[in-house]
Formats: C-alpha cells, sequence, structure tokens
C-alpha cells in the first residue's frame, strides 16, 4: 500500500496533527501493521516538500508545539491522480510459491508435499481471516474479503499446479 499518498488522503479530508493522522491512518489502514510515528513525520517533511501539504501553524501543549498540517491544491491534485488511476496486476505474475515449485522440481524434491502443506497454511489463514469477519465493522470486512479472494486464487494455482507437477516436471527435464 502507498503510505504517502493515503497520508496524503486523509489530509484531503481535513487539516490534522500528525499524531491525529497517525490515529486515523491505524483506525482504516493500519490495524494489522500500524504506521510508526516517526514514519508518519518524515512522511510529512516530504510532502510538504514536495508542496503537497503545508503546516498550518503550531500550538503549544504539554510536550513539543504540536503542527497542524493541510493538504494544498497541487496536493489534493496529486490524490485524485492517484485514486482515478487504475491499479495494474504484476507483471511479472510470479510468486514465491511458483519459485518453491520450481526449485522444488529441480532439487528432485516433493513438490507436491510442498503444495501440500502451502495448501493446508492457506485453509488455516483463510479460517482465521473468516473469523475476524465475524462481528466486525464494514471496513475490516473489506479488507478481509479482499485477502480471502486472494487466498482463494492462490489455493486454485496450488491445485491446478499439483494436477499438473508430472507434466512440468517432464518439461524441465527436456
Amino acid at each position: 500500500m502507498d503510505n504517502t499518498t493515503a497520508l496524503l488522503g486523509l489530509l484531503g479530508a481535513g487539516a490534522s496533527y500528525g499524531y491525529d493522522l497517525k490515529n486515523s491512518y491505524d483506525r482504516w489502514f493500519g490495524v494489522k501493521k500500524p504506521l510508526a510515528l516517526g514514519q508518519v513525520y518524515t512522511t510529512l517533511a516530504r510532502l510538504i516538500r514536495y508542496g503537497w501539504i503545508e503546516a498550518l501553524g503550531e500550538e503549544a501543549g504539554a510536550g513539543p508545539d504540536r503542527k497542524r498540517y493541510g493538504i494544498t491544491p497541487a496536493g489534493r491534485e496529486r490524490v485524485m491522480e492517484w485514486m482515478f488511476t487504475p491499479e495494474v496486476p504484476s507483471e511479472t505474475m510470479q510468486s514465491n510459491l511458483f519459485a518453491k515449485t520450481i526449485i522444488a522440481l529441480l532439487l528432485d524434491d516433493d513438490a507436491g508435499r510442498m503444495l501440500d502443506l502451502q495448501r493446508a497454511q492457506h485453509m488455516a489463514r483463510m479460517r482465521h481471516v473468516t473469523a475476524e469477519k465475524k462481528g466486525a465493522p464494514l471496513a475490516t470486512v473489506l479488507v478481509c474479503d479482499h485477502a480471502l479472494f486472494h487466498i482463494e486464487a492462490d489455493l486454485r494455482w496450488i491445485d491446478l499446479t499439483a494436477a499438473r507437477l508430472g507434466q512440468l516436471r517432464a518439461e524441465m527435464t527436456r
């Protein structure tokens, strides 16, 4: 995920302080992997350099002064460009799972066993993600659905590849 543009987009919804921006990011995108506060401030400094945000002022607090940030017209334009540029699927279309299959065959090892182990891991993850959906807010359900669809695609690939291992082995030994 593009953390920089996501933070910029959050600022598009309204001016904010770095700490509050981190909390918003974590609420929507960082449930499993919260953003480090230092990364937020590093990103804010970069966004200022790009001219996409500006510091709107400082407030005295119990600790260091708090800086408030707001998006600029150029920043809003960047967010619009990012939002409406379709994501391109990976050009290489190769994964670690594919690489492990090829290496297992090259090493004359049990590629079928490796795929079975991976299938079991995917099924366990699928059960875990499905359980996360129960009673969760819609945003969490949508993130889980995205993960589940990817897991399902991997499982279909695992089954298809397992059925074709003999043919693949034969092609590799030619």
